[in-house]
């Protein structure tokens, strides 16, 4: 059998709408108009669809699954022609968000995920960059959004607000020096050997500038580019590590023991940028979708 796109769209509306007429309303359809195609799907299928009564129609039987497969139909060729659309339109500029490593991990992929599904029509352009050249690109209208640290904004004319909190932690092979301790200061960490984020992560600059004159140096084993190989080489009795705790996922081979220095509970914040977007409404989706990836 071959169906009718406007057919089936019809007949969802009257099952919906509990009446021909009403049906025929939203189609923008006359009545015998409408009534002509009812009559022609029941035709075509060779059986009713509808049960006429005086106060509207009901479905029968295959009338209801007539009109639930229809929804999907229906539904499926929205999407057919939303992902075409995305190819045929004019090209948008992205929208630029810019992240610290803790943020870059987990929270904006999460985010990522749900918006570039629900929005196949606007694309993103991602970079990882410390607090600082982030409010700087964001002042400059060079980027629309940011996942900034609390502590590192200082006085900014940025539109600002609480995102999230990142406390850092101490990461190492299940059964080592962690095992049993329910804290951790750096000068304790750094009395063994240690793998690291190389110099040019923003965690690692963060880390750095927050440490102390008197501050032990670490010997790091190894240095790494980023945060999955970090917890990898962690894991595997490498050495011990300082990550985010939210970039961490508890496992049976691996201790997390929080860090107990003052500035190992960092503050993410949302900034906006002050360059006129290309599409504010895909502006304000992508910040909506880094908010309920930071809640969950």
């Amino acid at each position: 059998m071959r169906y009718d796109l406007d057919d089936l769209r019809l007949f969802v509306h009257v099952v919906t709408e509990g009446s021909i007429t009403a049906g025929a309303r939203r189609m923008h359809l006359s009545l015998p108009s409408a009534s002509a195609r009812v009559r022609a799907l029941e035709a075509q299928a060779g059986l009713p669809l509808l049960i006429r009564e005086r106060r509207g129609i009901r479905p029968t039987p295959a009338g209801s699954t007539l009109a639930r497969h229809a929804e999907s139909v229906l539904a499926e060729t929205t999407r057919l022609d939303s992902a075409v659309a995305s190819y045929t339109a004019a090209p948008r500029r992205p929208v630029v968000l810019v992240a610290g490593a803790s943020g870059m991990h987990r929270l904006v992929p999460r985010a990522l995920t749900t918006f570039l599904r629900a929005y196949p029509e606007y694309d993103v352009s991602v970079s990882e960059r410390p607090t600082p050249d982030s409010l700087r690109l964001l002042a400059d209208g060079e980027a629309d959004l940011g996942i900034v640290l609390h502590d590192e904004a200082g006085d900014t004319d940025l539109r600002i607000e609480q995102l999230s909190e990142d406390h850092l932690v101490v990461i190492g092979q299940a059964g080592g020096v962690l095992t049993g301790r329910t804290g951790m200061t750096y000068r304790e960490a750094a009395e063994h050997p240690m793998v690291g984020l190389s110099q040019e992560s923003s965690l690692r600059q963060w880390i750095d500038r927050h440490l102390p004159a008197n501050a032990p140096v670490a010997r790091y084993r190894t240095q790494v580019p980023d945060l999955h190989s970090l917890i990898t080489l962690a894991t595997a009795g490498a050495g011990l590590a300082i990550a985010p705790r939210p970039a961490v996922t508890p496992r049976p081979d691996l201790d997390i023991c929080p860090l107990q220095d003052s500035w190992s509970l960092r503050r993410h914040l949302l900034a906006h940028g002050t360059r006129r977007s290309a599409s504010r409404r895909a502006t304000n989706a992508l910040a909506d979708h880094i908010r309920a990836a930071a809640s969950s």
